[in-house]
């Protein structure tokens, strides 16, 4: 059984995380620092993942509220065309609103200094996203 990824995209930083085989518990992996070039950048992607069998990378799709994209979500679009090329697996998009502010939130609430959130935020916030994921597709399995 494979695993399911996710990533957080940034234009500085870029957060990772990856499901369980069960595809139940998302995890923390170790967050990249985007390149000057996009295929560099899904090159060190690619190879902080590499260790794993997966079977879908799911990247955050930052919306507004009302659910328009802005640029964010044009570069993640770009980025999403190029991984796909590439990529071992399928890749889609699925709604990130909310999850670096939850991220921010849940590291202040632990007290966490500005300058070790900063290390952290980008793969906490694949974690929020990879986990609304599991929480969503398994919400459907059992209807």
């Amino acid at each position: 059984m494979g695993r399911i990824a996710s990533i957080d995209y940034g234009l500085k930083r870029i957060g990772l995380a990856v499901s369980d085989e069960g595809k139940i518990i998302a995890s923390s992996q170790k967050m990249v620092l985007a390149e000057r070039s996009s295929a560099l950048t899904i090159k060190r992607v690619l190879e902080a993942l590499s260790s794993f069998e997966l079977e879908m990378i799911v990247v955050g799709l930052p919306l507004h509220l009302n659910g328009k994209t802005g640029f964010l979500a044009d570069e993640v679009h770009n980025f999403v065309g190029l991984l796909e090329k590439v990529a071992p697996c399928p890749v889609i998009t699925f709604d990130e609103r909310f999850s670096t502010a939850q991220a921010e939130r849940t590291l202040r609430e632990g007290n966490m200094s500005r300058k070790k959130r900063s290390k952290v935020i980008d793969s906490l916030s694949a974690v929020i996203v990879l986990q609304n994921y599991l929480d969503s597709i398994s919400e459907k399995s059992y209807f």
